[in-house]
């Protein structure tokens, strides 16, 4: 609104017209930024006019505060010193009548609208895009010297200023082995900042009234579930992309995951324990922003990729943007990924996430992420073509979720979460970001939506601090604030927790206990273990010691003391150092292990599974037969891939295999029974474990097998 509240009539979003004077066309045509005296507080406005060779006048008028951005102006009256004209399309008629004064660096006058009237005061300003473009006409320099001072192989940046690009470069390398440049049309992973094109897209959906961010997800996933099952009932999407569902990570769950679907993934969830009930704390979760992409594939009948492509990347021409690593890696012009060891850059592996995509598979140039900066900063609008509602995307860059992040820097607040973006203030301007962190790359996109300033830096290296502090640094020069030395205090503070990492680190053995042994022979610790989750944990040997598989990552054990082994790191860095422990069950079988996979919960316990022989009917029909069990006969069958067991005229039992080759009666898990063979490996009978004692069956020799 122009006027506030206070002021009796109805005041609408664009209510700023602004007059352009003319004592002689060349005074009025430009740039021009001053406020109507609103009751209360200025109103800043700012406008450009222009004379066609014509002489047909033209202009627009943009109100930061409001988000309201080159409105067209109208009804022009340019005479002298005297200049009139209104905002098109705004009830009330609101005009501006003013007089070109000082030189023509002046116009003041009366705003009026809806019969009110309000007085204001433009004065000539340098075209914004020309002076946004020298505020950084040195900052190579910066980012040159940036790289090196924070050591990072390259990186590419680009800054907007509503819909121009005043900013644009790519600086160092993209591949050290190569020597090859990095450029702004290289293409880099971008980690999290995806989350943001989901709920853009599902956004779409949203305007179109094919979804409504505060309805049950279960409107639209009748199958969705929760570990609570309260929370899964009442879940909507807005919960889903504001990391306010009470599920904390639970990140190895999909991390590395090449086996499963999005679909099973997000059924998995039902087994995920949570921390918090719902909406009672921001906590960071990707898996629910893979059941967001999930559900825009549900609504549009289409992967993920493709709906984001259909509705985010080709309306903003966004042609070589992607979804998977292994799709850059096509591409003439991609990054390899760095990681800093010891103070040395060393090439690490990509990461393919496509299974959790919709969280942070995108890869991009900043070429075309510009083009991302300016749908936002221009109220929803590309190229002339409005792309989103521009309420719907106001409603993504406001806070929903306290909570987000503490600063400890009290020029920037403490952060809150949108829908796909994070909220905060920066030196008392507000601020809509998102970084991005996934092997060997860090993004970092930042609106300054009321200032028109966009900003996107992408580097080749693991955890980079880099993009955050030259957007700092640039913010900084575009807003005319008192400089900050972000960079360099940054490389203090590295220095600093370096020296701290290494003593922790030499501390670490000081929590082990000395000259414990394992309960069982290194063998009994080997098999499958099971969570319904995260699914399974092998264990298998590793020469004398043991190794554990998990999502396909390898990791060799050693032992720390008792029954708990620690992750030592080969290839795979994921679980160095994590401490597993084995735990034994009332029958001396190593039965479960536990590992802390997700520390908001407690350690995550897997079950041991039984051989996987005692699910083969084949080898199950090898224990059929009759047997004698106290002067009764007992019938052992197989019922598909189960085995029964009957005795006398009682009603057959299913066996559900157990560890240490043996079975519990399904009705009564306390009673076992395990298998005698001889030394040739046949079948001469079983044993029932029962509290009262052992009773021993013999396999009847004249019986034919069942």
């Amino acid at each position: 609104m122009l006027m506030k509240r206070s002021v009796q009539f109805a005041v609408f979003l664009l209510v700023v017209c602004l007059p352009f004077v003319a004592a002689a066309s060349d005074q009025v045509s430009g740039h021009w930024e001053g406020e109507i005296q609103l009751p209360g507080t200025p109103l800043e406005v700012l406008v450009n006019l222009e004379k066609s060779p014509a002489g047909e006048w033209k202009g627009d008028i943009t109100i930061p505060i409001q988000q309201v951005k080159e409105i067209p102006l109208k009804g022009f009256q340019i005479k002298d010193a005297a200049v009139r004209f209104s905002i098109a399309g705004i009830p009330g008629d609101p005009t501006f009548s003013g007089t070109l004064k000082a030189e023509g660096t002046v116009l003041e006058g009366t705003f009026t609208q809806g019969g009110q009237e309000f007085p204001f005061k433009l004065q000539r300003a340098d075209d914004p895009v020309a002076k946004a473009k020298a505020a950084l006409h040195d900052f190579e320099k910066t980012i040159q010297d940036g790289l090196k001072t924070l050591n990072a192989p390259g990186l590419a940046m680009a800054v907007v200023y509503n819909d121009a690009l005043v900013f644009s470069g790519g600086f160092g390398l993209r591949d050290i082995e190569r020597e090859l440049p990095m450029t702004e049309d290289t293409l880099l992973a971008i980690g999290s900042s995806s989350k943001a094109f989901t709920t853009f897209a599902l956004g779409v959906l949203v305007d179109r009234g094919e979804m409504e961010w505060d309805k049950p997800v279960r409107n639209y996933i009748p199958w969705f579930q929760m570990h609570d099952a309260v929370v899964g009932q009442r879940l909507t999407p807005r919960d889903m992309v504001t990391h306010r569902s009470g599920l904390p990570r639970h990140d190895l769950v999909w991390y590395n995951n090449f086996t499963v679907s999005r679909e099973e993934l997000v059924r998995r969830i039902a087994h995920l324990e949570l921390s918090a009930d719902l909406r009672e704390k921001f906590q960071y979760n990707n898996l629910m922003f893979l059941s967001a992409g999930f559900l825009l594939e549900k609504l549009t009948g289409s992967p993920w990729e493709k709906a984001v492509r259909d509705l985010v990347f080709t309306p903003l021409d966004m042609q070589r943007s992607n979804f998977s690593v292994k799709a850059s890696q096509q591409d003439e012009n991609f990054a390899q990924p760095y990681a800093e060891k010891e103070g040395k850059l060393e090439k690490i592996p990509f990461r393919d996430i496509t299974t959790v995509g919709p969280a942070g598979a995108i890869n991009s140039s900043v070429r075309e992420m510009s083009r991302w900066l300016t749908v936002h900063l221009y109220n929803g609008k590309y190229a002339g073509k409005a792309i989103i509602n521009p309420a719907t995307l106001r409603d993504m860059h406001t806070l929903h979720m306290a909570g987000a992040g503490t600063s400890g820097d009290p020029r920037v607040s403490d952060a809150g979460y949108g829908m796909g973006w994070f909220v905060d203030h920066y030196r008392g301007h507000r601020r809509v970001h998102h970084g991005g962190n996934i092997d060997g790359f860090t993004c970092m996109v930042t609106l300054l939506p009321d200032d028109g300033l966009g900003f996107v830096v992408l580097a080749n290296k693991n955890h980079a601090a880099l993009p955050e502090l030259l957007i700092r640094t640039a913010a900084d020069r575009l807003l005319g604030m008192e400089p900050v030395d972000w960079i360099a205090d940054a490389a203090k503070r590295k220095q600093e927790r370096t020296g701290e990492m290494d003593k922790a680190a030499k501390k670490k053995y000081t929590r082990r206990i000395a000259k414990t042994r394992l309960s069982h022979p290194v063998s009994a610790y080997m098999g499958t273990y099971h969570h319904p989750g995260y699914g399974d944990l092998l264990v298998t040997r590793n020469g004398k010691g043991l190794q554990f598989v998990f999502n396909g990552m390898k990791t060799a054990l050693e032992h720390w003391h008792y029954d708990t082994f620690v992750g030592k790191k080969i290839q795979e860095p994921t679980f160095e150092d994590m401490k597993l422990t084995f735990h034994t069950d009332v029958n001396g079988f190593i039965y479960r292990v536990s590992a802390p996979f997700e520390p908001m919960t407690g350690p995550i316990v897997f079950d041991k599974q039984p051989d996987s022989r005692y699910s083969d009917p084949v080898f199950l029909k090898t224990l059929c037969g009759d047997y004698s069990l106290m002067g009764q006969k007992a019938i052992i069958a197989l019922k598909g891939t189960v085995l029964t067991i009957r005795v006398a005229n009682q009603p057959a039992s299913e066996l559900v295999p157990r560890l240490g080759g043996e079975f519990s009666i399904k009705e009564v898990e306390m009673i076992r029974l395990k298998f005698n063979k001889d030394k040739s490996g046949k079948v001469t009978g079983f044993e029932v474990y029962q509290p009262q004692g052992v009773f021993t069956a013999e396999r009847m020799q004249e019986s034919s097998d069942k």
